[in-house]
């Protein structure tokens, strides 16, 4: 699993690193740190965050280079997850 997080949308909120806070770490106020290759164990808890990202800053792709979530955009059912 790969994550791709896009800094200049992210505002902070630091949703993500409640969720899933293995992966996403809050370094002061506005600064996101995360692990772009997180534990394929970590799947649920990753793709609760990006779900959770008031500005949908977060895209997660699984080991093939397809998005497993695809924020701003709809998926196969309609709810942005393939």
């Amino acid at each position: 699993m790969r994550l791709v997080v896009d800094l200049n949308r992210c505002q902070g909120y630091a949703q993500c690193a409640f969720l899933a806070p293995d992966v996403f770490v809050m370094h002061g106020d506005e600064a996101l740190l995360y692990n772009p290759h997180a534990d394929e164990a970590q799947r649920d808890q990753v793709l609760r965050a990006a779900t959770a990202c008031p500005v949908q800053a977060i895209l997660v792709e699984d080991d093939l280079g397809d998005a497993a979530l695809e924020q701003g955009g709809a998926g196969e059912r309609g709810s942005g997850v393939r």
